[in-house]
């Protein structure tokens, strides 16, 4: 079976997943859409798609799947419609910015029997992956805390800042999916503190740029999320999971993994400075994945709950934060 992709969105991550797919067995690309001609054009040139509206890659009968990297206050309306279309949907977080639409596009997609798959790619890391196996081998025990590291190399540009639905849907809402998959239960309670420490501008614009958060499940699981938007030294992405029988870690990748010693002391290559650089393996491993749930005929790994269960720990700790008070879900 070879499952045949549209690609809705051909900016940075729409390339990313074109790419992605050209590498999978199994997968073709046959469309890209985009309102900029010159984007769709340059994966046209690449991969030899075509070049199709929207509606045309709806409508069209070559097409068995979609990849949705199109703005977010679209997804909810194109999810709906390719799943009505009888397309299998890949979308990129979030489903949408509020809880109550988003609920309603996972009703409609359960009533139409339809496929979506949420982008939540750091389950595909491979050392996160391989970090997630060991606590499945039981190799430290019971999970008792996670801790949760993410911090950006710098805050994304200011118009963005305003139609992203603020740091805690846009940025840890990945560490919020990555805490519900390790410590293996579902979050109970949720206290934030947040704070503009990098940019005063992002506070006019009503968001943070520095947050922590303390997330509880019921049987007193904890995991504690550290974000930011400033980390001079690279793209910080580190997890600690600590067991009843000892811990696992994963740590930071380098541009190059050696140490040099010294008379001056001990060095090593700075940090990827970017999350497409980071994640490389990682989103092409979650468009494998996608196309063998197809194949196979079996759930996605990251499904539509899955991104309605983050956005609403994103919405609880915006208000936590807001209140200076614990939330309970």
């Amino acid at each position: 079976m070879t499952v045949r992709f549209g690609v809705l969105g051909a900016g940075r991550i729409g390339q990313v997943h074109a790419k992605a797919i050209s590498e999978v067995p199994g997968a073709t690309l046959v469309a890209v859409a985009d309102a900029i001609e010159a984007a769709a054009q340059a994966l046209h040139d690449q991969y030899g798609c075509d070049i199709r509206s929207i509606e045309q890659i709806e409508q069209s009968d070559d097409i068995d799947a979609v990849i949705i990297c199109t703005p977010t206050d679209t997804h909810a309306d194109l999810i709906e419609s390719f799943v009505k279309a009888g397309k299998a949907v890949f979308c990129e977080k979030p489903v949408d910015l509020d809880v109550a639409r988003a609920r309603q596009v996972i009703e409609t997609v359960e009533a139409e029997d339809g496929v979506l798959m949420v982008g939540f790619q750091r389950r595909f890391d491979p050392d996160f992956r391989a970090l997630k196996a060991a606590i499945d081998a039981g190799r430290i025990g019971e999970v008792e805390m996670v801790t949760l590291t993410s911090r950006d190399p710098g805050a994304p540009p200011h118009d963005y800042i305003t139609r992203s639905g603020g740091i805690f849907r846009d940025m840890t809402i990945h560490d919020f999916d990555v805490a519900r998959w390790l410590l293996g239960e579902e979050v109970e309670s949720v206290m934030a503190q947040a704070s503009v420490l990098t940019d005063p501008k992002i506070e006019e614009l009503g968001d943070y740029d520095s947050v922590n958060v303390i997330l509880c499940t019921a049987s007193g699981k904890q995991c504690t999320i550290t974000n930011s938007r400033r980390a001079s030294y690279g793209y910080d992405q580190r997890i600690e999971v600590h067991g009843s029988k000892g811990s696992v870690s994963a740590m930071n990748q380098r541009e190059a993994n050696i140490e040099i010693a010294n008379g001056e002391g001990y060095t090593k290559p700075p940090l990827l400075n970017f999350f497409m650089s980071r994640y490389t393996a990682a989103y092409a491993a979650e468009i494998a994945a996608f196309v063998a749930a197809l194949e196979q005929g079996q759930p996605t790994e990251t499904t539509g709950q899955d991104g309605l269960r983050a956005l609403e720990l994103a919405d609880a700790a915006l208000q936590s934060a807001k209140s200076g008070q614990a939330v309970l879900l």
